[in-house]
């Protein structure tokens, strides 16, 4: 599964290269605010300006990945070709290992059947190969390290050794260093592990009370450096106002008005040099409170079209047929069919008493929070699709099944 997957993430970074080196605004497609803020590291100004102009020490992007692009920028050249081929190819590999991790969960929680069928719909998967492809971002590696929480954690319930412990802790902040977004579903995760070790007798609490400490204490190198750097706390990233006006602006054409962000838009550009990013983002907050004062039923409104756009691709009563229309019928059809077979999944892992139904539902529930109330992409959901591929997999089998028995059976064969 694995070598298939790569192969043919390989092969489609071939024509999507040049996408990745394209000079305008100073090669700002290359990683877009990542590859700016690599650059600044590799040139020697520190973790800085992710907008085209010198703007100083930042907090906007999470810090892992872009010392990882930084490494390359320095090995292969800034911006350069080679840089693009590394960079792209390390996200098809982090894509296709992500096989590996899906299949376990999948043999795990549903027998052998359904853990194949996943693992080849992974392998095929259009939006794994093509998000691979299309962003040199964390969206690939945080996909595989989050596939592998989900895996540790349905492995640690019913385990109580310290050295997968403290690894779960150190896995968890790891993660949170590319991508916080994950950690809205820590809490939901530890309580469920809670109750599953109590409920076989186990006493884990204080190796999960460790386990926290030292996800804590992988976040805290960050959480210092910005409280040294600016002198205030911020929760890793300094940018969730900003984000928050992209989807609750006057243009409600899109779900984000990419337009109201400083590379975008000269004023707001122009703004954000004079200001600095700290007083930038300070005034940010202001304007949405004003905004949620003011107008709380719009925002109601937009967040039931986002929720039903992360699940569906509908935003608009008149979608196009471009395929790389994330709000086009061609992506209406695949998003729509893939969430039913998800949630069909679900229901039945339910109905028939799969024990690991609880976290999965944990995920797709939880996960999404912080894009309702700012904007969802395809790429935000994506380190939640291998759980969806999943479910969908178990979906698919079970209509396959055609009765509630038959639908059970592949589980039977999962081992214990």
């Amino acid at each position: 599964m694995v070598a298939v997957a790569l192969t043919i993430r390989m092969m489609v970074m071939a024509f999507v290269l040049p996408l990745q080196l394209d000079p305008a605004r100073d090669h700002f497609v290359f990683g877009y605010e990542m590859g700016r803020v690599a650059r600044s590291i590799a040139s020697g100004q520190g973790f800085s300006s992710p907008y085209p102009e010198y703007t100083g020490p930042t907090a906007l992007v999470a810090p892992a990945y872009p010392f990882v692009l930084a490494g390359i920028f320095k090995m292969f050249g800034i911006y350069s070709t080679t840089s693009a081929v590394m960079s792209l190819t390390l996200n098809n590999l982090f894509s296709a290992l992500t096989c590996a991790p899906l299949f376990l969960m999948g043999w795990k929680v549903f027998g052998a059947r359904v853990a194949a069928g996943s693992g080849w719909a992974w392998a095929l998967f259009p939006y794994a190969i093509g998000l691979s492809n299309r962003w040199i971002w964390d969206t690939s590696l945080t996909t595989l390290l989050f596939t592998l929480l989900v895996l540790a954690t349905l492995i640690l319930q019913e385990s109580c050794r310290w050295p997968f412990w403290l690894g779960y802790g150190l896995l968890w902040g790891g993660t949170a260093l590319f991508n916080p977004s994950i950690l809205v579903t820590f809490p939901f995760l530890g309580v469920w592990l809670w109750f599953r070790h109590r409920r076989s007798g186990m006493n884990c609490n204080v190796l999960m009370m460790t386990s926290a400490l030292v996800c804590l204490a992988c976040l805290s190198i960050w959480l210092v450096r910005d409280v040294r750097t600016f002198g205030k706390f911020i929760p890793l990233r300094s940018n969730f106002a900003l984000e928050f006006q992209v989807g609750n602006s006057d243009d409600t054409s899109r779900p984000a008005s990419d337009r109201l962000l400083p590379p975008d838009n000269p004023a707001e550009m122009e703004r954000f040099h004079q200001l600095g990013e700290m007083t930038y983002m300070a005034e940010k907050q202001q304007q949405v409170k004003s905004f949620l004062r003011e107008h709380p039923d719009r925002f109601v409104s937009l967040t039931v079209r986002r929720i039903v756009f992360l699940w569906t691709g509908v935003w608009s009563a008149h979608p196009s047929w471009d395929i790389d229309d994330e709000a086009g019928v061609p992506n209406i059809i695949v998003y729509s069919l893939l969430s039913f077979l998800a949630f069909l999944g679900l229901y039945r892992s339910i109905q028939n008493g799969v024990s690991f139904a609880i976290p999965l539902a944990i995920i797709l529930f939880f996960f999404p929070l912080l894009y309702y109330v700012t904007h969802p992409d395809v790429r935000y959901r994506h380190p939640i699709d291998p759980e969806i591929v999943l479910l969908a997999a178990y979906g698919a089998l079970s209509i396959g099944a055609g009765r509630r028995g038959d639908a059970t059976r592949s589980r039977q064969d999962a081992p214990r």
